[in-house]
């Protein structure tokens, strides 16, 4: 028995001193108070499409399950009219598709990585968003198609990130070019890798972002940020996928991302949050007040700023995760897009003309 409590306490310890690490929660906010101005019509539609999409693979199981989310995500760009053409590369170890509104400048290249909880999105599902920012910003977006889990392991798609970068440095859309103004932006996991692929430019001592941007990023795979857990019934779209968690002991989440991610929760590659901060590119977090992932931007944002980085943290009251993606029909997405385009000039990278509001 006392050899049972032995082991079962060295573990404890070892799951809280090596797979989360430090206890971050002194960089909490305030707790929000609760939304006094109903959101834009378009909300209500936005709701409705989650509620129709979400419950129809409930009942599904295993891979079945995770194709079904594949295509559910690839859906979203079914029946758009789009600016923008694509045209697909797959070369020198990158794949993806560059994003080219009208008249854009292939001296500015923005790279983009799509979320996905790093086992779905594709360039195709987030087409809205890589045109909505091609057009906004005259830049030659290139959208990202990195390896996703569980046919690869997470570092696969962290390479592909790195790989992607040094290419996009070199490369525009004809080929070999100079380059101007560089950005780098994601949306949840794609925001996680966003943020650690500005840290590992820094290190590598690479040429850097202007500017990096993040929608509603994970930042923390740890699982120990407060609003994950209170927030889990006012997101509409991660509370239903994710419920489960909160069923399953803090203790044990911290061991499958181990072992599914072979690197330990509180490695800055898989928690950009437990990283260093300090010498980063101006950087825009945009984040819901009602979403799951709300105390990961807040929490970044503020020890990034003890860091001595600039990040501009801006919340929006009623969003569904990432609600960027359902524009032009959300009033709220367009106004995101506005203060991208804000932000952007702020830190000295030309926007299009007129910035396409």
């Amino acid at each position: 028995m006392v050899w049972f409590i032995v082991v079962l306490l060295a573990l404890v310890l070892f799951s809280l001193l090596y797979l989360r690490g430090e206890d971050l929660s002194r960089f909490d906010g305030a707790q929000l108070p609760a939304p006094t101005m109903p959101p834009s019509a378009g909300h209500a539609e936005v709701l409705q499409r989650l509620r129709e999409m979400l419950p129809a693979g409930q009942s599904m199981r295993g891979r079945e399950r995770l194709l079904h989310m594949r295509r559910i995500m690839d859906g979203l760009s079914e029946g758009r009219q789009f600016a923008s053409r694509f045209v697909p590369v797959d070369q020198q170890g990158v794949r993806g598709e560059w994003v080219l509104a009208p008249g854009y400048d292939a001296k500015r290249r923005f790279l983009y990585i799509h979320g996905g909880a790093w086992i779905a999105g594709s360039p195709l599902s987030h087409r809205v968003i890589t045109d909505r920012l091609a057009r906004l910003t005259g830049a030659a977006v290139f959208s990202l198609d990195y390896r996703l889990l569980p046919e690869h392991r997470r570092i696969d798609g962290i390479n592909d990130c790195r790989n992607a970068w040094r290419w996009l440095v070199e490369n525009g859309p004809d080929g070999p070019a100079p380059l101007e103004y560089a950005m780098v932006g994601g949306d949840s996991a794609g925001g996680s890798l966003t943020l650690g692929l500005i840290a590992w430019i820094r290190d590598e001592g690479l040429r850097q972002a202007d500017a990096a941007i993040g929608f509603s990023p994970s930042t923390d795979v740890t699982m120990s940020s407060g609003s994950l857990r209170s927030n889990l019934a006012t997101d509409p779209m991660l509370g239903p996928m994710f419920s489960w968690m909160a069923k399953v002991p803090a203790l044990l989440l911290l061991w499958v991302t181990w072992f599914t991610s072979r690197l330990p929760p509180s490695h800055p590659d898989l928690s950009p949050l437990r990283g260093n901060l300090a010498g980063l590119p101006p950087t825009l977090l945009q984040v819901s007040e009602q979403e799951m992932l709300l105390d990961d931007s807040r929490r970044y944002a503020a020890r990034a700023e003890e860091a001595g980085s600039v990040v501009v943290l801006q919340t929006w009251p009623h969003m569904v995760h990432v609600w960027q993606i359902f524009t032009p029909e959300l009033e709220e997405a367009e106004e995101a897009f506005a203060n991208v385009a804000e932000f952007l000039a702020s830190a000295g990278v030309p926007v299009a003309e007129g910035g396409d509001l």
